[in-house]
């Protein structure tokens, strides 16, 4: 089970990566008319992101019955198992929140998107800043799930082009929070 959460991750990974790339063209007015081909990857991602998260719940479950059985819950041998617990928890909220923001509805056959104003880039904010988190905490279980062995040397490199990356999502945020407020 771990190895098929290990792939659907990836699967993930590369997803929101070209979901995040031009979702941030797109908000930043450089990208016209790709919405229906962030939309097909961004329901793909989410159906894998639901077996993730299904995958998830039940390793917790796993886990938390053989505390429960040894007796011994071992909280600060184990902080980084519920640092990523949280962090996944956190994302479904943001991600919740974002699905809100960018549904949109069809009036007239116009796609019309909802008021995104101080609130909802907060919230976006908030949701980049747990989507590092998540996946930096995780990327070390993901590659060792996939078999990659040499991962320490490109480790910190993966991670800084995906620091780049969630940077530039933010400040797609940004500019649409600007272009929306401002005309």
């Amino acid at each position: 089970m771990r190895k098929a959460n290990a792939i659907i991750s990836a699967g993930i990974v590369v997803l929101l990566l070209v979901h995040m790339i031009a979702g941030a063209l797109q908000m930043a007015g450089l990208l016209g008319g790709g919405a229906i081909f962030l939309t097909v990857i961004a329901w793909v991602m989410l159906a894998l992101i639901v077996l993730h998260v299904l995958i998830g719940i039940k390793l917790t479950i796993d886990s938390l019955r053989l505390v429960k059985r040894s007796g011994a819950s071992y909280g600060k041998e184990n902080r980084l198992f519920w640092a990523r617990r949280i962090s996944g928890f956190a994302m479904m909220a943001f991600i919740a929140c974002h699905l809100l923001i960018f549904m949109g509805s069809s009036e007239n056959g116009a796609f019309r998107l909802h008021l995104f104003a101080g609130a909802e880039l907060t919230t976006q904010i908030l949701m980049v800043v747990s989507l590092l988190t998540h996946v930096g905490l995780n990327m070390t279980p993901m590659l060792i799930g996939l078999g990659i062995r040499s991962f320490k040397t490109f480790l910190p490199d993966v991670l800084a082009v995906l620091s780049v990356l969630l940077l530039a999502a933010g400040i797609g945020f940004v500019i649409y929070f600007i272009r929306w407020n401002a005309f």
